[in-house]
């Protein structure tokens, strides 16, 4: 079971809030199937002149939407087997090279996540992620049992929530689409409501280089259903990704042209 955080492993590094507008986005989605309708939508182009290190897959388009910069960065195909590169390694990975890179105001971790009827999760709901945590890093050591459920928070955003009328629910990251009955009983334990194969490692990067992040999770699985989740997921990804998008746009238009604290 995951165990409960003391004041000083629950403490939340403080990020430094700038007054101004919120000026560039950077948003790392896992799969190209949930970036390119954001990528459509935004009007943005794969950059040829990479900002990251030469060999890697990972993808970035960017462009100007309203007053923002928009960058959405993808880890890409894996070079030897030609799949989405998803999991918390490419996810850490591409996010500590934007974040250096780019300099963003906010990082947006978009993309699919099973959900748990138990919690009141259905098939399209977006969620708005308030903490994020590990549910695979079983480390049964005094304060290393802490270190592995790496509980954070995301950047605060009440006004975002009420106003575009989003889900708010827990998070929990694992390397595995399926749940093993260890996984289960973690996830209990975090009290999630959506669970995905990113986040988590996000958030400890974001923390790591004091940069906000937010997270939209949209429902392709119930995880505690009647089907199969992998076959749920590949049922309902085009349309939930349509879900995803629609909640994604709505998000870059609120926080247009305001900054961190009005959110």
């Amino acid at each position: 079971m995951a165990p409960l955080q003391d004041d000083k492993a629950a403490e939340v590094t403080e990020v430094s809030i700038p007054k101004r507008p919120i000026s560039t986005v950077v948003f790392i989605i896992a799969m190209q199937k949930e970036a390119s309708p954001l990528v459509e939508k935004f009007q943005l182009t794969q950059e040829s002149n990479s900002v990251f290190p030469n060999g890697v897959p990972w993808v970035r388009y960017s462009g100007k939407y309203k007053d923002l910069n928009i960058n959405i960065v993808c880890p890409g195909k894996d070079v030897v087997l030609g799949v989405d590169s998803v999991g918390t390694v490419s996810a850490s990975l591409i996010t500590y090279a934007s974040i250096q890179a780019l300099q963003p105001d906010l990082v947006i971790n978009a993309g699919t996540a099973g959900g748990f009827k138990a919690k009141g999760a259905c098939i399209g709901d977006v969620y708005l992620a308030s903490d994020v945590a590990f549910h695979d890093r079983r480390i049964p050591i005094p304060v290393f049992d802490l270190y592995g459920v790496g509980t954070r928070q995301a950047c605060s955003t009440p006004n975002l929530a009420k106003e575009l009328n989003l889900k708010i629910g827990k998070l929990s990251t694992g390397d595995s689409l399926d749940m093993c009955p260890q996984d289960e009983t973690a996830i209990v334990a975090n009290d999630a409501t959506v669970k995905d194969m990113e986040g988590a490692a996000i958030a400890y990067v974001a923390d790591l280089l004091k940069t906000p992040v937010i997270f939209l999770k949209a429902v392709t699985d119930i995880v505690d259903g009647n089907k199969p989740t992998s076959e749920e997921f590949l049922e309902n990804l085009v349309a939930v990704t349509a879900a995803l998008d629609r909640a994604a746009t709505q998000v870059v238009d609120y926080i247009n042209g305001k900054n961190l604290s009005e959110l």
